[in-house]
């Protein structure tokens, strides 16, 4: 490494990304601004795609931080979106062609009955336009060069869905489902109040497209409809509250303090119980060596020499078995 270079850091950017960057596009802003800070080489990537056209929580990864990345794309995540009823696009959001129109529009009532249903487990198709692959080629590109673009159904969790607005669904729910302070659909008098669009807060499951839920929940409501909104708002443990705006990130690059945007690599394991190592058992770990004669229970763990992170371990039965090794500074050698 050049003596000149500020060694590679270590830990979590968590970008609100704007609308109109790509994730690829969030990472190459992070890689540049630490190459302008004088920073040597550091691996840098995301911990879940976030679409072009959504904004909001980007967790990005530095150096050893890398290595959970994987664990990042496997987490949960939250989402507000805007469902416009009325047109569908060929994309499920406003920057496609319409492809498909309703006059109808539902209650506010069926909107607030109707997200139970979409609650739990459930299937959903993937949209046209996303980044699965189809014969070894993206969707997104099958479906702009014309293509008829057929994605297969699959299984995600949608583990609460409700109203953004502070709207509580109960009230509206009852009013839908029995007599009680229900309007009259035949009395003018008392028209059902009806929804040109509403804005939802989602937990999903990796995997999960809030467009296609978006398409599938106008559907059920007899109507179709479009994402016209979409902003994540927590991914695994990074919350919006977390992240720093672009030009946040750009300081960097002018010689703001990194330390005071980076999270430690630690933070991408706050659900991770954690255990002390010896200097001597860190040693051990390091070289990958399996440690007995453990007193915890069962799972997945965070072996920590004082407060640095030495590696993921799994213990089963008392044995301790590496998963994944950090090699940060300051671990014993």
């Amino acid at each position: 490494m050049d003596d000149n270079k500020k060694p590679a850091p270590h830990g979590w950017i968590v970008l609100d990304k704007p609308r109109g960057l790509g994730s690829t596009q969030a990472v190459a802003a992070v890689k540049r601004n630490l190459r302008e800070a004088g920073y040597a080489k550091t691996k840098v990537g995301h911990g879940g795609t976030l679409d072009p056209e959504a904004e909001g929580v980007l967790p990005i990864a530095l150096g050893e931080a890398t290595k959970l990345c994987g664990r990042m794309l496997d987490a949960s995540k939250i989402y507000e979106f805007t469902v416009q009823f009325g047109e569908q696009t060929d994309t499920l959001d406003a920057e496609g062609e319409i492809v498909d129109r309703s006059d109808h529009r539902p209650p506010i009532a069926a909107v607030a009955a109707v997200l139970e249903h979409f609650t739990g487990d459930i299937e959903q198709v993937p949209p046209a336009y996303s980044a699965l692959k189809v014969d070894g080629k993206r969707a997104y590109d099958r479906a702009r060069a014309g293509e008829t673009v057929e994605l297969k159904t699959r299984a995600v969790t949608i583990y609460s869905l409700e109203f953004s607005s502070g709207r509580k669904g109960d009230d509206l729910i009852s009013t839908f489902q029995t007599t009680a302070g229900r309007p009259d659909p035949f009395d003018p008098a008392a028209p059902l109040e009806m929804a040109d669009a509403v804005t939802l807060t989602a937990h999903v499951s990796k995997g999960t497209y809030i467009r296609s839920l978006a398409r599938d929940i106008a559907h059920a409501l007899g109507t179709v409809g479009h994402v016209t909104y979409l902003r994540r708002i927590k991914a695994g443990p990074f919350a919006e509250n977390q992240a720093i705006s672009l030009d946040n990130l750009n300081e960097i690059g002018k010689g703001a303090p990194l330390q005071d945007l980076l999270l430690p690599l630690e933070a991408g394991l706050d659900d991770i119980p954690a255990f002390a190592l010896s200097s001597v058992s860190a040693q051990a770990v390091r070289q990958g060596r399996v440690l007995t004669d453990m007193p915890h229970s069962n799972g997945l763990y965070c072996a920590k020499l004082g407060n640095t992170p030495v590696a993921l371990m799994e213990i089963q039965a008392g044995t301790a078995k590496v998963v994944r090794g950090f090699n940060l500074p300051d671990v014993a050698e």
